[in-house]
């Protein structure tokens, strides 16, 4: 006997809704922003992130990556994360106008390698600096790294302090990364990184400092002349979402962006650690004037910029004595 077809509409409309919703529930679609370019550790360790999270959330939700600035530069990003227009942005150095004990990071020679930030991440960053993190509405996901900081320029070779005074180096948005350079005799000039290209071949700005990775994929070596190792500072790298957004996701998606951020920071290490020589040895082969800084003279000159932190960042002093205790182990 033939069904009403009344019935079977409403039958189907159910079925139709209900995998309707499911279809949904699987398009929960997580976007991640960054404004380095492919070729860099962040977007490489980026693009580890996504596909371990894509893997494990196969039917749940999807991250899709989006780099080189393209949904604006960090300052623009960390709002739209704060805002919850964005859902993950991977700020480094900024991260210190959101948090000023985050401008820990910017103390020159702080870090003595990725051991000693290993410690750091375990007993200063997730205990200590997440938190105060949380109290300005943003939630860390991973500690994971930015790089070693060297200067180029189209003056001339960088030995000592003496060599930046006067020249206009680009640098992120921070506070500290500027007092840094001012000690140093510089003109610190922040930028977003998508403008830098463009400013060093113009002139507008004489230099920049970025790990040997971003300066390659920047192909600043297109538009810079010297290469100068100064191992200034070593910038983390700190993925984060809202914590508004955070509370907002399905418990297996809360699990999966924090529980798969883990792994991700010894693969990054590795990465970098070894693309650090490489990318340097291609700067050299495509026409760099490479030489090594004096490392102590940049440290003597250092020490205002330290004073100064412990001065007027709460609880400064105790937070870099116990940074630097841990250069032992953990």
């Amino acid at each position: 006997m033939e069904k009403p077809r009344f019935a079977v509409f409403v039958a189907g409309s159910i079925l139709g809704t209900a995998l309707l919703a499911g279809s949904l529930r699987a398009e929960l679609v997580i976007q991640f922003g960054t404004t380095s370019q492919p070729g860099s550790v962040q977007v490489a360790s980026a693009e580890e992130y996504v596909k371990r999270v894509n893997a494990r959330l196969a039917g749940i939700a999807r991250m899709e990556l989006y780099h080189s600035s393209q949904l604006g530069s960090d300052k623009d990003m960390l709002q739209k994360v704060k805002l919850g227009t964005l859902d993950i942005s991977q700020p480094s150095t900024i991260t210190s106008t959101i948090t000023p004990e985050f401008g820990l990071f910017d103390m020159p020679y702080l870090v003595k390698d990725r051991a000693h930030m290993r410690c750091i991440a375990k007993e200063i960053v997730w205990p200590i600096l997440a938190p105060k993190l949380e109290e300005k509405g943003y939630k860390l996901l991973g500690v994971w790294e930015n790089g070693v900081r060297q200067v180029t320029n189209n003056k001339r070779p960088i030995f000592t302090p003496k060599d930046l005074e006067g020249l206009k180096i680009r640098i992120p948005q921070g506070v500290w990364r500027a007092k840094m350079f001012e000690a140093y005799g510089a003109a610190p000039v922040p930028m977003g990184f998508a403008e830098l290209f463009v400013a060093l071949q113009t002139g507008v700005v004489d230099g920049q400092e970025n790990p040997y990775v971003n300066i390659e994929s920047g192909k600043f070596h297109e538009v810079q002349k010297y290469l100068s190792e100064t191992n200034h500072v070593y910038t983390p790298s700190f993925p984060m979402t809202s914590v508004r957004k955070f509370k907002s996701y399905p418990e297996a998606v809360q699990k999966a962006l924090l529980e798969e951020a883990v792994p991700v920071q010894e693969w990054t290490y590795a990465l970098a650690e070894k693309e650090d020589g490489a990318s340097r040895d291609r700067l050299i082969a495509a026409g760099m004037q490479f030489n090594k800084a004096d490392r102590e003279a940049f440290v003597a000159a250092s020490k205002p910029v330290y004073e100064l932190f412990a001065k007027e960042v709460p609880g400064g002093k105790e937070l870099i004595d116990k940074a630097l205790a841990l250069a032992e182990g953990c």
